[in-house]
């Protein structure tokens, strides 16, 4: 392949994270909008394939110290609640459900709202009501109340990003743009 010069071929299971017992190399492309969701959403999962909790492979990063991540209301159908989630601190999850999503930091979900396999960057409000499905949300965006995102593929189409597998990907800009 090389007539002059060297060619030298990274050596990821040396250098990448470890992935399984096997000590594999754990390595995605992030490169597309499914891709990035997807491997967020894998981390989900009750064994993904790069644990964040392997104290073998501990996660060096820096961490601002912020409060803990709190679930308010306990009512039917007003219940703050996360099953299979991952959710940073600074998060009020107030009377919201979320079922297989990402949350970082300093998101604020309010009442009545239902998130299911969402991606949702740094300080997202969403307020009450909205339903969002195979999401990702962009940093910093209000999510007007009532909104449904991931429920009608035509809709979704004409006002956000759909990825070839469906994903919807959410900017303030798209926001700005309905007529609500």
């Amino acid at each position: 392949i090389v007539t002059h010069g060297k060619a030298i071929a990274h050596r990821f299971t040396k250098s990448c994270v470890r992935s399984t017992a096997e000590n594999e190399a754990y390595w995605r492309d992030v490169g597309t909008v499914d891709a990035y969701w997807e491997a967020n959403i894998d981390l989900t999962d009750v064994t993904p394939e790069l644990d964040l909790y392997d104290r073998d492979w501990p996660i060096w990063t820096y961490a601002e110290l912020k409060p803990p991540a709190k679930f308010v209301h306990d009512e039917d159908g007003r219940r703050g609640s996360a099953v299979s989630s991952l959710v940073s601190g600074d998060c009020i999850v107030s009377g919201a459900s979320l079922k297989k999503s990402l949350i970082f930091t300093g998101a604020r979900i309010n009442s009545y709202s239902a998130l299911e396999e969402v991606v949702m960057l740094p300080d997202v409000h969403v307020g009450r009501n909205a339903k969002l499905k195979r999401v990702v949300i962009d940093h910093g965006v209000r999510i007007p109340e009532g909104l449904v995102v991931g429920e009608d593929p035509a809709l979704d189409a004409k006002r956000f990003r759909v990825s070839e597998k469906g994903i919807c990907l959410v900017t303030q800009d798209m926001i700005d743009k309905l007529k609500l």
